[in-house]
């Protein structure tokens, strides 16, 4: 596993301010992801796609987001090694955190048929399909987040 050590010394650009109206559809396409599911699930899926991504920035404020929701911090340090601590989870949300990976890390292998068979199992096809939306839409602000230098700790939601 890789680690990003780059450190950001060149401003970046405020992604919000200079492309609003891409801005707004990243928005929205994040809320109808999340229409119909779990809060704590929705948690779940961004805070192991942020893992995957190594974005800081998002996992700080996703995992400060599943606390107020009433997340336990045993559930929270256990997102990352789930395979190994699968009593934490129940198997919906193994289902959903095997597809998670598959799917952040597509490139690897593609999304394995028995890991799609196993959410198509635990999911009904609109759940199914708003929880690969919401996969992408963590993905994509994982990677906004990364590309503008954002820093943990430094969330504009509680401006």
């Amino acid at each position: 596993m890789t680690t990003n050590t780059t450190h950001i010394t060149t401003a970046r650009l405020d992604f919000a301010k200079s492309a609003p109206k891409v801005f707004r559809a990243l928005i929205g396409f994040d809320a109808a992801a999340r229409e119909g599911l779990d809060p704590a699930l929705v948690e779940l899926i961004q805070i192991r796609a942020s893992h995957l991504n190594h974005c800081a920035y998002c996992l700080h404020m996703h995992t400060g987001d599943a606390r107020k929701a009433g997340e336990s911090e045993d559930r929270l340090h256990m997102v990352a090694v789930w395979r190994e601590a699968r009593h934490f989870f129940t198997e919906r949300e193994q289902a959903a955190l095997a597809l998670t990976e598959a799917v952040t890390l597509v490139a690897d292998g593609g999304v394995p048929d028995e890991v799609y068979a196993q959410a198509a199992a635990q999911f009904d096809e609109q759940e199914l399909a708003h929880v690969l939306a919401l996969i992408l839409t963590i993905n994509t602000w994982n990677r906004v987040a990364l590309s503008t230098g954002k820093v943990a700790g430094t969330d504009e939601r509680r401006r």
